[in-house]
């Protein structure tokens, strides 16, 4: 797989948010003023965009977010979204980032504890989907 870097929001990023998060979730409002201030993974497969995330600082969380993680249905299951995870992770290190945090839907808290997270407070609801914020100590 290859990675991919961005200052802005691509095409790709687009197309893998709005399948996943729009399309199969039901989400509306998926695209927002973090994507103007956010640095935005892709990994491509055979050069077909597959997955994607971005990463801000949060000068109100005092750290770097990760967040919009989204994998293409047909690549879940087979690690991706955890080398995307560490890839996000490292950007964030390059950057003198010593925490990560980020809004998991409940339903994927567990994916995220495999990864090394622990869970910040009780879950809260966003567009009707239980959200919990966790967070993690990078080295």
């Amino acid at each position: 797989m290859e990675v991919k870097i961005f200052k802005e929001l691509t095409t790709e990023a687009k197309m893998i948010r709005t399948k996943v998060f729009m399309e199969e979730q039901g989400f509306h409002n998926e695209f927002d003023e973090k994507d103007r201030i956010s640095i935005h993974i892709v990994l491509f497969e055979l050069s077909k965009p597959v997955a994607t995330c971005r990463i801000y600082y949060s000068g109100e969380r005092q750290c770097y977010v990760i967040g919009r993680l989204a994998v293409l249905m047909d690549y879940r299951g087979k690690d991706v979204g955890s080398r995307l995870l560490k890839l996000a992770e490292k950007e964030i290190v390059d950057r003198n980032g010593k925490v990560a945090e980020l809004s998991a839907q409940a339903r994927a808290s567990a994916f995220y504890e495999k990864n090394g997270y622990f869970s910040l407070k009780d879950v809260y609801v966003d567009e009707g989907c239980p959200h919990v914020w966790m967070r993690k100590e990078l080295k």
